[in-house]
């Protein structure tokens, strides 16, 4: 039996709503990466983009575990000297919950172009509402 190897023109799109409403932030985003790879297919293959569209709504009714609200920061440097800045995760889930999605969900794709593709299939919301309905997605379970 020989190795299936998908190819770009068989590869079919899906689209997914997650709802991250009362669930854990991490595990939402896990599925999300999961989903974005392809992983959830019987044709996955690591070495082909094969994964499908996702949608993740009331990204700001996520929750956090433990005291990671007080405790967690996000950490970046703006290219100049002494330009290292840092946020803490109770405010940017107050001021902007779609960000803090989306990091995580980047941190659990590969650093390569395959993970920087699959984050283009990734929409995030705060809210319930979201303007892909002519998609037609379809809701996964966690």
């Amino acid at each position: 039996m020989s190795t299936y190897m998908p190819k770009a023109n068989e590869i079919s799109r899906k689209w997914y709503v997650l709802d991250a409403s009362g669930k854990s932030l991490g595990r939402v985003a896990a599925q999300a990466a999961s989903i974005l790879r392809g992983k959830h297919k019987p044709t996955f293959a690591p070495h082909a983009d094969c994964g499908d569209h996702v949608i993740i709504i009331n990204c700001a009714e996520a929750v956090l575990t433990g005291r990671k609200l007080e405790q967690k920061t996000y950490k970046w440097h703006t290219g100049w000297i002494g330009g290292l800045k840092e946020t803490k995760y109770s405010e940017m889930m107050k001021k902007n919950p779609e960000k803090a999605m989306m990091i995580a969900v980047n941190g659990m794709l590969p650093n390569n172009t395959l993970g920087r593709a699959a984050l283009t299939r990734l929409r995030v919301y705060a809210g319930s509402e979201h303007n892909h309905a002519a998609q037609k997605p379809e809701n996964f379970e966690i």
